[in-house]
């Protein structure tokens, strides 16, 4: 099967490498070639480390299996997977640029309404929700997601297909933030909250987060990983879609990422790192 996947940032990047591992010809499209050329060394350090530890052979040849190319309009896929930034406007504007009525579409949106996102897709019939986890090499979990046209067929293709990739699908309905933000986002917020409060510092509430409840990373930690801006945006959506206040972006966050901290992608965030 051939795959177009638009979008070569960390998820965009990890999506064409799943599905290249996988026997897939793969098409990976963004709007230059130093993003792309950015794309293509990730990926193949990847497939060095994956090599390195067994779990993959021969990963020449998984590299062959993906072009890089900036007019993915120039190829006629059988599945399309939308990975650009969590921003309507922008998805929309790629989404309508697809023209084969009859191929899958899907998005890898983490919040925003695959429905009203159907509305710019060639077939909303065709269209879903297909919310990789990062990094999607590792993470086994694909949130998939109907909108209100989505078909049978259309469902059940990509349930099968996500298996056939190695990761287990699970379904949900077109809910703002779907499960996994609604749930994750929350708990991040309180976090923050906690610590605009003073009631422990960043470490202190990873620590209790991460040994108290085993989780194996903290919330805190967690959002410098996702992206600070990211999880800005998924809270904003999740806030004026639902209207519940537990999801109100806190002042922190909203300051943070107007100051440019976003957490690992920019070497400072809740922590600072080794850019």
């Amino acid at each position: 099967m051939r795959v177009t996947v638009i979008g070569g940032g960390t998820m965009g990047s990890g999506i064409a490498e799943v599905f290249a591992q996988f026997g897939h010809d793969v098409i990976l499209s963004d709007i230059s070639d130093s993003i792309l050329r950015k794309s293509e060394l990730a990926i193949n350090a990847s497939l060095k480390k994956l090599s390195e530890k067994g779990i993959i052979k021969e990963p020449e040849r998984v590299s062959e299996r993906i072009l890089y190319d900036t007019n993915f309009t120039a190829y006629d896929s059988e599945f399309y997977v939308e990975a650009v930034i969590e921003k309507p406007e922008i998805k929309s504007e790629v989404l309508h640029k697809i023209k084969n009525q009859n191929a899958i579409v899907a998005t890898n949106t983490s919040s925003i309404s695959i429905t009203m996102l159907s509305k710019y897709a060639p077939n909303p019939k065709k269209f879903i929700g297909m919310h990789f986890f990062n990094p999607p090499v590792i993470m086994k979990l694909i949130e998939v997601v109907s909108g209100y046209d989505t078909d049978g067929d259309t469902i059940k293709r990509v349930m099968d297909i996500s298996k056939s990739l190695g990761k287990t699908p699970v379904m949900v309905k077109d809910f703002p933030g779907f499960i996994s933000n609604r749930v994750l986002m929350a708990l991040i917020r309180e976090a923050i909250i906690s610590l605009e409060e003073g009631i422990s510092d960043a470490a202190g509430i990873d620590t209790i987060m991460k040994l108290g409840m085993n989780h194996p990373m903290g919330p805190l930690e967690l959002s410098d990983f996702i992206g600070n801006d990211v999880v800005y945006d998924i809270l904003n959506v999740l806030y004026n879609d639902l209207g519940y206040e537990r999801f109100k972006p806190p002042v922190t966050l909203r300051n943070m990422v107007y100051a440019g901290k976003l957490g690992r992608k920019t070497g400072e965030g809740f922590y600072k790192y080794d850019k």
